[in-house]
């Protein structure tokens, strides 16, 4: 993994970590790397972003980088990550770029790009941009002037920016067409964190039919995310009974990530979506290699529900990109996380928030069942996780009380549990998550790991 990006992209504090400089840097080099060999005499690149008070600054850096390479630029606004994945491949660009940090506080912010295909970029293109901006930097040739080694087109082969107001239908177009029923008598209540999916979710649902309570829909620049999202769930929880809903739906700050609550107001994770959509398609013969792809921090109750049925799982490390490694190399079309990040490789190249609520939403009016009979076909393991916030991720693996306390708690929990320790991509945590029968030894064991590493490398 390169030292610049991180499991989904570049991250950081805005104008702190993640610099206008840096961002402008982004943009030349990373235009320089996905645009060698590219036969259109203009390349074109789509840039999004969500609604981060800093969003506009980093798009007009980033801009500036890429039509400095002679790129034009597609302003997109204000769209969902998935959204920028699905047109850049849909209008046939030459690479996309999302400017979001998802579900990170308001002070972070990201960039992350697309290949024309509308997949996120292999580490290997990743390391090539982020080499090239470091070589530059160590030769004080990086913003000072046209000698960083890279073209420098002027006059009229300067790149254009064209604002695009057309992205937004586009998109919502596209996701109604994911599905074959309407969602006509479902009331649902949707959480959309102040952020990218303000706009698509409300509409696409509505628009399907159903009623809609929508929630958290205002952003003002410095709101997303803040007690809301799918970060917090219990204030949809909270939203969904009070309303007498069917279901409720909450997204992250760019919507790429779901998580559900049923009628009955229990949350609805990643895994029991996963389970749902897979059996569903597994009854229809439509799941491919009958497998699906899950990481680590799945409960090990979905390989059990799958397997009852016929199925299986297939186990990658955490990050969506890597379930999405597993899916492509492994021909399967479902795949992702807990936390809500779901592929529907057969409609998208990245986890879709909304798309994923679409699937859900279509499952309960096939069934004619209540999504809480429908998350009963998952019986979840006790689980917890845990974020230590430390100083630094450096050599946690090697440090050795912080192995000697792993060693003992996998000792305690045996065959039947597991306990599972890694450093946060994108953020400075440690976190430590412990699965097994008996709650009471889960909470013991991640506890006393979490000390130990607290202890070793905490503030």
């Amino acid at each position: 993994m390169s030292s610049l990006f991180g499991t989904d992209g570049v991250r950081g504090v805005a104008n702190w970590e993640l610099t206008p400089e840096l961002a402008y840097a982004l943009g030349r080099y990373g235009a320089y790397v996905l645009l060698k060999g590219c036969k259109a005499q203009r390349p074109r690149v789509l840039v999004g972003r969500d609604t981060r008070i800093s969003g506009h600054m980093l798009e007009a850096a980033l801009t500036a980088g890429l039509t400095s390479m002679g790129a034009d630029v597609l302003l997109l606004g204000v769209l969902p990550t998935p959204g920028v994945a699905y047109l850049t491949r849909a209008w046939q660009a030459d690479a996309g770029v999302m400017i979001s940090a998802s579900h990170n506080p308001i002070e972070d912010n990201g960039i992350k790009f697309f290949s024309r295909d509308g997949f996120k970029l292999p580490d290997d293109i990743e390391e090539e941009i982020d080499e090239l901006i470091d070589k530059a930097a160590a030769g004080g040739k990086l913003f000072l002037g046209p000698d960083d080694g890279l073209p420098r087109p002027v006059g009229k082969d300067v790149g254009r920016v064209e604002v695009r107001s057309d992205a937004l239908d586009a998109y919502v177009e596209f996701l109604k067409g994911t599905i074959d029923t309407d969602l006509c008598g479902l009331r649902v209540v949707v959480d959309c964190a102040h952020g990218a999916a303000y706009q698509v979710a409300p509409r696409v649902l509505r628009e399907l039919g159903a009623e809609v309570i929508s929630l958290y829909d205002e952003p003002n620049g410095t709101n997303i995310n803040v007690d809301c999202g799918s970060t917090h769930p219990h204030v949809l929880s909270a939203a969904v009974t009070e309303h007498g809903a069917d279901l409720g739906i909450a997204h992250d700050g760019d919507a790429d990530r779901v998580i559900a609550v049923d009628e009955e107001g229990r949350i609805v994770d990643g895994d029991h979506i996963l389970v749902i959509c897979g059996l569903h398609l597994l009854e229809q013969g439509r799941l491919a290699k009958k497998r699906l792809a899950v990481t680590v921090y799945s409960n090990l109750g979905v390989r059990a529900a799958l397997q009852a049925g016929g199925a299986d799982v297939v186990v990658t490390a955490n990050g969506d990109r890597y379930v999405l490694e597993a899916m492509r190399q492994q021909g399967l079309n479902l795949g992702g996380e807990q936390s809500g990040h779901v592929i529907f490789l057969d409609h998208n190249t990245t986890g879709d928030g909304v798309l994923t609520a679409l699937q859900l939403l279509q499952v309960l009016r096939k069934k004619r069942q209540p999504l809480s009979v429908l998350a009963d076909q998952l019986r979840k393991y006790p689980q917890m996780l845990r974020n230590v916030k430390v100083v630094s991720k450096e050599a946690w693996e090697t440090n050795a009380k912080i192995k000697e306390a792993i060693c003992w708690a996998q000792e305690q929990l045996g065959d039947k549990g597991r306990i599972f320790v890694r450093a946060s991509g994108t953020e400075p945590l440690i976190r430590v998550m412990a699965e097994g029968p008996d709650y009471g030894l889960v909470e013991k064991v991640v506890a006393e790991v979490a000390e130990a590493v607290a202890a070793e490398l905490g503030e």
